[in-house]
């Protein structure tokens, strides 16, 4: 029987496994042996409350045990298929996204994951408008295979620019605005000018595309003021652009609505795009699934035209039926609803008074289960807090059981959507105790 430890697990990490984003030599990576709900466990039992969803992703927990008897059952009957034949599960996975969607989308491409959901969504804009530029944010990130890494705004771009054909912006941030502004209102007027003159500057006439995060999420989870997408929709129309809204890690709950776009708060007038970029949370990466949605005006265009790209594993069978089981699940149980209910009542009161309490903390931003704290050293000036400073945070809460996500100033509380108020006020006070212990 082969030996299940800590120190065995580690050891064979840390010999033949070679980590993304990462200078190998000082890893110290975590062992986890299982999980469920919104926890998971080592070994040597000790426990962890995932507020990480790992990489924002587990929106349904860990061992859901829907989703995993439906990747069993198809598993037992067909565990893999060409893409190019008919499959039951894959069928009713586009029918069930789309139906989350709904029109004016259509078709559903499948991808292997996020990345190359953003890829294929970039090569339908460029097919179908004959254009060849993308216009995307600086404070992005929307994957690492070629064009994807490219729309990418943050530092994981610079070693990586091969392709072709890309141009960011500033998008709406009001806490460290770029266009000096003071109010939400005047942050939209003011990053919609800036949009517009840059496609002025870049010719309309040779932009396929704006790619947005609907919500930044890497970035710093930063929901865009009202009137700023109806904005881009709208000169996306003006100029003959297509608007690809990268759901990713924003889609299927995470913002306490089926897609980012469609939640009040962030898109009140209801701007809809062109193309749907999807992955993470469509079934928990339970198995690696992605997919553009895609509507029939931009899939009839290849009725009589061959889409010149593919994948060995779109719509692969044990995926699609992981998908088909998260969703369903999500609407019998009301999870995207729970979501947004707990962000409401829970997440966003408890993170305000910690606010409140805390200095360091500058901005608290969220909706749903998707939140924010932007720490700062000075509140006045907002300057962020050093590396230090967040090592010690983290380090700090790892050792009250807590998982944490981290990403440069910031901590992100980003729990499963099915976090109770047990949970999510377990966390809360965990985040408490830690901020006290700061040094």
């Amino acid at each position: 029987m082969t030996e299940t430890s800590n120190q065995r697990t580690y050891d064979l990490d840390r010999a033949h496994v070679f980590h993304s984003w990462s200078a190998q030599a000082a890893l110290k990576p975590l062992v986890f042996a299982g999980g469920l709900g919104c926890e998971l466990w080592d070994y040597e039992g000790r426990r962890y409350l995932d507020f990480s969803s790992q990489l924002v992703n587990t929106n349904i927990g860990h061992l859901h045990p829907k989703v995993v008897a439906a990747i069993q059952e198809q598993a037992a009957t067909l565990p893999t298929i060409n893409p190019a034949h008919a499959n039951l599960a894959r069928g009713l996975a586009a029918q069930k996204i789309l139906q989350h969607a709904g029109a004016p989308f259509e078709k559903v491409f499948f991808t292997n994951g996020g990345a190359d959901a953003v890829e294929n969504a970039i090569r339908l804009a460029r097919l179908v408008t004959g254009r060849d530029k993308v216009l995307s944010t600086y404070r992005s990130y929307h994957g690492n295979t070629g064009a994807a890494i490219n729309a990418t705004g943050d530092w994981r771009r610079y070693p990586n620019e091969y392709a072709i054909g890309h141009v960011r912006f500033w998008g709406p941030f009001p806490y460290r605005s770029e266009f000096w502004s003071e109010t939400p209102e005047q942050e939209v007027e003011r990053a919609l000018r800036h949009l517009e003159r840059t496609i002025q500057g870049e010719g309309p006439n040779s932009i396929a595309a704006i790619l947005l995060e609907t919500v930044p999420g890497t970035a710093g989870i930063i929901p865009p003021p009202p009137g700023y997408l109806a904005g881009v929709r709208a000169l996306a129309d003006k100029y003959g652009i297509l608007w690809i809204a990268d759901e990713v890690m924003a889609g299927f709950g995470r913002t306490g609505a089926w897609f980012a776009w469609q939640h009040p708060a962030v898109n009140p007038e209801g701007a809809t795009p062109d193309l749907i970029t999807f992955a993470k949370g469509s079934n928990s990466g339970y198995v690696p699934v992605g997919g553009v949605v895609i509507p029939g005006w931009i899939a009839h265009e290849f009725d009589d035209r061959v889409f010149p790209g593919g994948l060995t594993y779109s719509g692969h069978p044990l995926a699609a039926a992981s998908v088909v089981a998260t969703i369903t699940a999500m609407e019998d149980e009301g999870i995207v609803e729970h979501a947004a209910e707990i962000g409401q009542d829970v997440l966003g009161p408890g993170l305000a008074a910690l606010q409140a309490k805390h200095p360091i903390i500058g901005e608290v931003r969220g909706l749903g289960v998707f939140w924010a704290l932007d720490l700062v050293a000075d509140p006045e000036t907002k300057e962020p807090v050093a590396p230090a400073t967040i090592g010690e945070l983290r380090a700090a809460l790892l050792s009250r059981g807590y998982l944490p996500f981290v990403s440069d100033n910031r901590i992100h509380v980003v729990p499963p959507c099915i976090v109770t108020a047990e949970e999510a006020e377990r966390g809360l006070a965990i985040l408490d105790e830690a901020f006290s212990s700061l040094s």
